[in-house]
């Protein structure tokens, strides 16, 4: 089973409007003629304007990195599903761990997050991955397996039809000590191995990203896995000399 690669850019909280520019400019020019693999950009809310109007009729699709699972209402500062739509969102970012840890979100929040996603035509980005106590005491598959049954005992394995699935071990992201590719490959075969459980067809079509300190020096080499369906890229996203090399990786992987 060929999968069609992805690379997705996680500005996180990073960016103003001329360095935006500046950075898709280079894109847009650098990803041109690059037609064999997905390439998406999530960047924060308040330049999704920006985006939609710079990236609109190119090759690189933009989106989101949080969303609120409420379609409407009183809630202050959020951001519903519509909105992200509204700016031409294809994507959306989903439990990073990031928002795990520092917004405790939850499984269950993370869940409803995910559908509430699915159900304004979004692709979710779902986000797992362990600490590195977890990955030391032997938790990665009990850590990655709980957050990845949170979506498939709620909503059964089809949801994953339209979705994607990313593995960041958190030990590794903006660490300069990236999983190696036997690392990344064991979990991400752990992961469609679960899945399969439920349903094989859905496991095997299924794009399962690595993130955490992916770079040019050694996209090739996790893009070579197996199970490795592309990459979820932070740090390496925010200039063109660094994210560049990733999207060829993806591009020339078989």
């Amino acid at each position: 089973m060929t999968r069609r690669k992805i690379v997705v850019g996680n500005w996180k909280m990073h960016g103003s409007i001329a360095r935006n520019k500046a950075l898709l400019d280079r894109l847009i020019a650098g990803l041109r003629e690059y037609r064999n693999a997905d390439w998406v950009v999530c960047a924060p809310s308040p330049y999704l304007c920006q985006m939609q109007s710079l990236l609109q009729g190119t090759n690189i699709a933009w989106g989101a990195q949080n969303l609120c699972s409420t379609k409407d209402g009183a809630i202050t500062g959020a951001v519903s599903p519509a909105m992200l739509v509204d700016y031409g969102c294809t994507h959306v970012i989903i439990g990073h761990s990031e928002r795990r840890n520092l917004f405790h979100e939850t499984d269950d929040t993370a869940a409803a997050r995910f559908l509430a996603a699915q159900e304004a035509g979004l692709i979710p980005i779902f986000c797992m991955g362990e600490s590195a106590d977890e990955r030391e005491s032997d938790w990665t598959d009990y850590i990655v397996g709980r957050q990845l049954d949170s979506l498939i005992r709620r909503y059964g394995p089809q949801v994953l039809n339209k979705a994607i699935l990313a593995y960041e071990p958190l030990w590794a992201v903006g660490s300069d000590k990236p999983a190696t590719p036997e690392q990344a490959q064991e979990v991400h075969d752990f992961i469609r191995r679960r899945i399969a459980r439920c349903d094989a067809t859905v496991a095997a079509n299924v794009r399962i990203l690595y993130g955490g300190s992916v770079n040019g020096a050694n996209a090739e080499q996790l893009f070579a896995m197996p199970d490795i369906d592309g990459g979820l890229i932070g740090r390496a996203s925010l200039t063109a000399e660094d994210f560049i090399p990733i999207c060829e990786a993806a591009q020339q992987a078989d």
